[in-house]
């Protein structure tokens, strides 16, 4: 523990003013006080309560009202409890739910006067609102099939309630973390809830015939979690947790609230000695790490009929952008009713389902109202997007998103339809990336950025080749700050070459490693979907600038760039640049006088510019060709 004494020493010679704040009040006494703050309205609301005390109970004051977040462990629902949130949401709540990537819920436009009332009819259902916003443990994800899919081998239900009764209104637990703590615990085959993403990630594993799970730790927005060498058993997870919890607690940082998640000490002491600091902590020895054995997405991508190992099938409907009701909610409860068993799983993509549902009454469920009205999101642009809220609804958003991500799905399922596939696409609305846009297939981050004109608009930075499997990663920047008219545009180019190009069943995550990232750099890949913007939407000349599969050029970009540039000049002229090209190098054997103007001199619908760009691209001369793409890129907001 020294190393970890030296740490916390180090970065706690003066605390942050939310840690003042914190020491003011107990969390549970403002609880206490709901009644009264709630007849006595904003004047009966202390500074320090809308700024911090309440957010530990889920509520967030948006100045004229209040967004409420509902703690919903694993995701799962009974009748009552949809029932009772659906009722809430439209008798307080402007019949508004959002659906989150925590698997719970938000409600939203709540009064302060309401704010009472609305806690004691959720606690009457045994829905807790509990340590869902500031420094506590957040809802657990899991697997939304948990014991349901053929790919569950640890159902976790009863662990993660376990692990709620450590925490969950224990006023010992509440607020008492150095900054917020993100878990997830998945006993499936398939990642279906981003499992690499959280501060304490239980990722199913098995060591010596025994399944449990290996241990991950300290992820956050940018980085995905470290390999901690562990492996638990089912019934360590309780014991493992409550110390590690507790280690968090006793030296984590409490400075710079940028800099104080667990990543952050976790890096400076270094994973093994963090570790031996959780195993002093429980007094107990936990094993190395056995095999991980999450590999892949979801199993059941792509598909909104899942039929699970009790022979009943689970119906996913696609919520866009996770934006629902409280009216679809109590639609969607009833249907669960009447078809099922009546319960509910919510997902991390921001959907649900219906489970357990008989074959027999499949048909019946899918010709209602609720389901005929969802059906035209069923496609492959809605079925895996993530996009958190926007400027409409959270002060840090920087673009609508919401709205944003949902336009930008009609264009491309207009544009490139593609059936059986998967393209994961993430929307987050600002830099604290709480789309978690880091880790898609196409990534987006809300910013300002300047159309052609000059003009400040909504704009986005493009982000590839995201990965949630067992070699998790983030996506690299492909674009920054391009307007959201031109960013969908770029996508499309993207997709196209997805479609035209990809295996049968080909996720794009696979596809992307096996004919883009495989045979391209990002550099080249940015100025691939530029020039198809440029020659496409802004000249309209219908030409795809295509990429091949096996291009020779080793990623290197002056290759990249100097067979791009050949290739654009057949393309846009029908000839050759050169005769023959050997070793990326121009061998003249039919030498012609070039000029800068070629490609418009034999294609007049080439402006001067794209011409001048192209022959910078191939100049007989290598030392006077451009050497990076990025130079060109910027060469080409000049083509009109």
């Amino acid at each position: 523990m020294s190393i970890l004494e030296k740490a916390f020493e180090a970065r706690n010679s003066k605390v942050n003013k939310v840690e003042t704040t914190k020491a003011l009040k107990k969390p549970m006494d403002v609880y206490a006080k709901l009644e009264e703050i709630a007849a006595a309205g904003y004047e009966g609301l202390a500074k320090e309560d809308s700024a911090y005390f309440l957010k530990c109970f889920g509520l967030f004051d948006k100045g004229e009202d209040f967004m409420l977040r509902v703690r919903v462990p694993a995701g799962q629902l009974n009748y009552e409890q949809a029932l009772r949130i659906g009722e809430v949401a439209q008798k307080y709540g402007n019949d508004y739910i959002d659906l989150t990537t925590r698997m719970q819920v938000e409600l939203r436009y709540l009064q302060i006067a309401d704010i009472a009332k609305v806690l004691q009819e959720l606690k009457e259902v045994g829905i807790s609102t509990f340590q869902t916003g500031v420094d506590n443990p957040r809802n657990i994800v899991t697997d939304p099939l948990d014991g349901i899919a053929y790919d569950n081998i640890i159902e976790t239900k009863p662990i993660i309630n376990e692990l709620q009764d450590i925490f969950g209104e224990n006023p010992d637990w509440i607020s008492v973390l150095p900054r917020k703590f993100n878990t997830g615990i998945l006993g499936s085959l398939s990642n279906s809830c981003n499992i690499f993403g959280h501060d304490c990630c239980f990722v199913l594993a098995q060591k010596d015939g025994i399944f449990g799970f290996n241990i991950y730790l300290g992820a956050r927005v940018g980085v995905q979690a470290q390999d901690a060498d562990l492996f638990v058993h089912m019934d360590e997870v309780g014991l493992f947790y409550q110390s590690l919890l507790t280690v968090f607690k006793t030296y984590g940082y409490r400075d710079n609230r940028n800099k104080n998640r667990l990543v952050f000490l976790i890096n400076d002491v270094g994973i093994e000695n963090f570790v031996n600091a959780i195993k002093e902590e429980a007094n107990a020895e936990f094993s190395s790490a056995g095999t991980t054995m999450v590999q892949s997405q979801n199993i059941a991508l792509g598909s909104n009929k899942v039929l699970g190992r009790n022979g009943k099938f689970n119906y996913k409907i696609i919520v866009p952008s996770g934006i629902f009701s409280g009216t679809d909610l109590i639609a969607a409860a009833q249907a669960a009713k009447k078809f099922g068993t009546g319960d509910l799983r919510l997902t991390y993509d921001q959907n649900l389902y219906i489970i357990n549902i008989a074959k027999d009454v499949l048909e019946e469920l899918e010709a209602t109202e609720l389901i005929t009205s969802y059906e035209k999101f069923n496609n492959l642009y809605f079925n895996d997007m993530i996009a958190c809220a926007g400027t409409a609804t959270c002060s840090f958003g920087v673009i609508p998103n919401k709205p944003d991500a949902i336009e930008m799905a009609h264009y491309l399922n207009s544009e490139i339809p593609i059936e059986n596939a998967t393209v994961r696409m993430n929307w987050s609305a600002c830099p604290k990336g709480c789309g978690v846009h880091g880790i898609a297939d196409i990534g987006f981050e809300g910013c300002k950025a300047k159309d052609d004109g000059g003009n400040k608009v909504d704009g986005v930075h493009i982000f590839v080749g995201g990965k949630i499997t067992r070699k998790a990663k983030e996506a690299h920047t492909l674009h920054k700050a391009l307007p959201i008219t031109e960013a969908k545009h770029h996508v499309k180019y993207l997709l196209k070459t997805y479609s035209a190009f990809k295996q049968k069943g080909e996720t794009y995550e696979a596809f992307d490693d096996r004919y883009v990232s495989a045979n391209y750099s990002f550099q080249a890949l940015a100025f691939y979907t530029k020039i198809n913007y440029i020659l496409n939407e802004k000249l309209g000349l219908d030409l795809w600038f295509k990429l091949e599969s096996n291009p020779k050029t080793f990623k290197k970009e002056e290759f990249e760039l100097f067979t791009f540039g050949l290739k654009l000049f057949k393309l846009l002229t029908g000839e050759k640049r050169y005769e023959s090209v050997e070793n990326f190098e121009p061998v003249l054997t039919k030498p012609r006088s070039i000029t800068r103007d070629e490609v418009t001199k034999l294609n007049p619908k080439v402006p001067a510019k794209l011409s001048e760009v192209i022959y910078t691209m191939t100049h007989p001369e290598k030392r006077e060709r451009a050497q990076v793409f990025s130079e060109l890129i910027v060469a080409l907001k000049e083509v009109d």
